[in-house]
């Protein structure tokens, strides 16, 4: 009241040349805009009701888009991984399979190698019962050398053992110790040295070697089992036939043991060594008719014969 008697008295009448007018901004901020009109004009009541008030800014809420499933999705990506990896796997077992692979070859080794020990076993065994191991000694160790020139030196020593194995299995100890002694070492030590690529000279020497060792050990252990040394005998048997020639062709002389002894050992070298000569051109003419000539070093005058 004390302001409309003040405005009264003085006759005076606010007069604004601008008014304010509020419009809502369509925006983020919600800021207030505001027109000017020069034309409009306020009376101090409403002017004082427009200052009490309050301004209360308006917002506009803007909703957010909606989550859409992206285009490569990953489920796909991990089937396309999982694809990929069994592409990759069944690659590795092609090639473990293919002729040139470790897997494959291996195989092939030990199928070889027990096929062969399989048959050289039963040859032997039968040949024993049939009493016709004469015919069949010199083949007993080819399996061996064979074995040995495919796929090695543990080639070989695999076969030896799986026949002896089987050999044990079926005849005994007996039958199995006997075919390491006369045939199992002469064909490893033979099928080594062939792979090894030794000369015939080297190779001969040390089968003979072999051969002789595993007379020598087999007459011992023939002597063990039946409780008589057969040794004894036979050096006793040579002494008394030399006796006998001497007192024929006139020589009083009677040879010592110890020169029965060296004539025992240089017969059954010599023996051996002429069965291994044997025994080396035998399997050089029947390993080239197997294709197997790349794999022999064999004399100048074998290979010009063959």
């Amino acid at each position: 009241m004390k302001i409309m008697n003040i405005l009264q008295i003085h006759n005076l009448k606010p007069q604004f040349p601008c008014t304010f007018r509020t419009f809502p901004h369509h925006s983020l901020s919600g800021s207030l805009n505001f027109s000017l009109r020069k034309s409009t004009r306020l009376s101090s009541s409403s002017f004082l009701l427009l200052l009490v008030t309050p301004i209360r800014p308006t917002f506009k809420i803007f909703t957010v888009s909606r989550i859409e499933a992206p285009f490569f999705e990953n489920n796909k990506e991990e089937e396309e991984e999982d694809e990929e990896r069994n592409s990759a796997t069944n690659l590795t077992e092609f090639e473990d399979l293919a002729p040139d692979g470790v897997v494959y070859q291996n195989t092939l080794r030990l199928v070889e190698c027990s096929m062969f020990a399989a048959v050289t076993g039963l040859v032997y065994f039968l040949s024993n019962s049939l009493s016709i191991e004469n015919y069949f000694g010199c083949f007993f160790s080819l399996p061996i050398v064979i074995s040995s020139l495919r796929w090695g030196v543990a080639g070989g020593r695999k076969t030896m053992v799986a026949t002896a194995m089987l050999l044990f299995v079926l005849s005994g100890p007996v039958k199995a110790l006997t075919y390491l002694l006369t045939h199992g070492l002469v064909g490893f030590t033979m099928g080594s040295l062939w792979r090894m690529g030794a000369n015939w000279g080297l190779s001969i020497f040390l089968c003979t070697i072999a051969r002789a060792t595993g007379a020598v050990g087999y007459v011992l252990t023939s002597s063990f089992l039946i409780r008589e040394n057969i040794l004894a005998l036979i050096t006793i048997n040579i002494h008394a036939s030399l006796t006998f020639i001497f007192a024929a062709a006139g020589i009083n002389t009677v040879p010592s043991m110890n020169f029965i002894y060296s004539l025992f050992g240089i017969l059954v070298v010599l023996n051996s060594g002429f069965f291994v000569f044997l025994l080396h051109l035998l399997y050089s003419v029947f390993l080239t008719r197997l294709g197997m000539k790349d794999s022999l070093r064999l004399p100048r005058w074998l290979e010009k014969a063959l």
